[in-house]
């Protein structure tokens, strides 16, 4: 199958552009961008040679929905989607810190814990705590926001103040919008019979100065989640949880040796398992948003994307 790999738009009023590992983003002189998701996948923040087919549409698809569904809440930068792969939205100056919400041990969180680690971002961590338990209530763990090819690197909230990273008065924004969101990200995840472990959000600045949450959010790119029905059960018995993430992704890539590491050889993905990532990628979409996914032509990505942008931008 097809997968969009990367693109070649040529695009009026373009001033920059800006790859970064899954998205592709054009900058035009009216202060609007123009996102693309690729169908890239990354993992331990490298970019996997294999496409996967239809994850583009899928993340900008349930990205869009989120965005809409918690506008009400915290704005956003975006304003329009003129194709399955591409959101449109205002020009922002970025914060250079995520911030990560998590409201169970698990993944990174759970890999420290398990190595000793109590503390955790600044936040300290009870004993006691097996993998997938739940927190007493959330907690934040932000990270640096990494150049490309960088890792991110865990930081506390003391660390950002104290180095000038966000000022006192626009983090205590971030905050307050990294719960309430994580609360009704929360909420839907429960009415589709899934729990919201973990995700992260991205901030930015528009020209006015108002602070608005970027990129993607509640996508299986940037959130974990379990199955609600067995959670409980599995915990109890000490199992796995069942659950729809990109860690099944990483949980393949280490049993193949490969955790991003130096040296590292990156495993070639077999097709069976590009093709359950796909099949992965459309349960998590149809699970939370209730809508049957439909895939788009894809043929010529590329050709669909530069027609149905310049029908846009013609309005």
């Amino acid at each position: 199958m097809s997968t969009l790999q990367s693109t070649q738009l040529q695009l009026a009023n373009q001033v920059s552009f800006y790859k970064g590992k899954v998205r592709e983003v054009y900058e035009l002189s009216d202060e609007r961008l123009i996102m693309v998701a690729t169908d890239r996948l990354s993992a331990f923040d490298v970019v996997l040679p294999q496409g996967i087919p239809y994850k583009g549409q899928i993340l900008n698809q349930l990205a869009c929905y989120m965005l809409e569904q918690t506008k009400d809440i915290v704005p956003n930068w975006l304003l329009s989607s003129p194709d399955p792969n591409v959101s449109v939205g205002l020009k922002c100056e970025p914060f250079k810190v995520e911030m990560v919400i998590r409201g169970y041990l698990a993944g990174h969180a759970w890999r420290e814990y398990k190595s000793g680690k109590r503390t955790l971002c600044g936040v300290s961590l009870p004993d006691g705590m097996k993998e997938n338990d739940a927190f007493p209530q959330p907690i934040i763990t932000p990270t640096t926001k990494a150049s490309i090819g960088a890792h991110d690197e865990d930081i506390s909230k003391e660390a950002i103040l104290s180095n000038g990273i966000v000022s006192e008065e626009d983090y205590a924004i971030l905050e307050k919008y990294t719960y309430a969101l994580f609360k009704k990200g929360s909420e839907m995840a429960k009415n589709s019979g899934l729990i919201l472990v973990d995700t992260k959000y991205e901030f930015g600045k528009t020209k006015d100065g108002k602070i608005v949450v970027i990129d993607e959010i509640h996508t299986p790119d940037s959130s974990r989640y379990f199955y609600l029905d067995t959670y409980q059960e599995l915990q109890d018995k000490g199992e796995k949880q069942r659950q729809l993430s990109k860690e099944f992704v990483r949980e393949w890539l280490i049993e193949n040796g490969f955790q991003g590491k130096e040296g590292q050889k990156i495993p070639v993905l077999s097709e069976e398992f590009v093709n359950s990532v796909t099949d992965r990628y459309i349960e998590l979409y149809e699970t939370i948003t209730q809508i049957s996914f439909v895939k788009a032509e894809n043929t010529d990505i590329n050709k669909r994307i530069q027609q149905n942008l310049d029908a846009y931008l013609a309005e």
